[in-house]
Formats: structure tokens, sequence, C-alpha cells
């Protein structure tokens, strides 16, 4: 059997690891949503950049496509 004194301290030394794992860990989580917050308030997304952007104006030009189809379906122009 162990002496009281080496578990007090094997005790010690393992409650202050586990605080300091706990730190580091809230730390990084901290850290992690800060960046997810500016992330969004600054329009990025998972790509960074513009692409929300481009994405957009690819999608803007596809409407417009299928409505010039339309219209030409509707007044009877064939492709």
């Amino acid at each position: 059997m162990m002496p009281a004194d080496s578990l007090v301290i094997l005790a010690a030394s393992a409650l202050i690891g586990l605080a300091l794992v706990g730190t580091v860990f809230a730390w990084s989580w901290k850290a992690w949503l800060d960046l997810r917050r500016h992330a969004l308030d600054t329009g990025l997304g998972r790509h960074g950049g513009d692409v929300p952007a481009v994405a957009n104006r690819i999608d803007l030009a596809d409407l417009r496509e299928r409505i010039k189809k339309l219209e030409a379906i509707a007044a009877g122009v064939e492709f």
C-alpha cells in the first residue's frame, strides 16, 4: 500500500493536470467560437473569400437564362 503522502501528491497532481487540460479546452473552444462569429459577421462562408458572392452571381445568371427560355417558349420561338 502507498503511504498517505504519496496519495495526496498523486491526487493533487492529477487535479492540477485535469484543471490545466480543462482550461486549455475552454480557451480553445472560446477561440473557435470567436473565429466562427467573425466568419459569420464578415460574410465568409466555409470556403472563405468571395465565394458566396460568386455563387450568387452564377445563380442569378442561371435564373436569367431560364427566364429568357420561358419567355421564348411563351412567345412560340423554338431553340
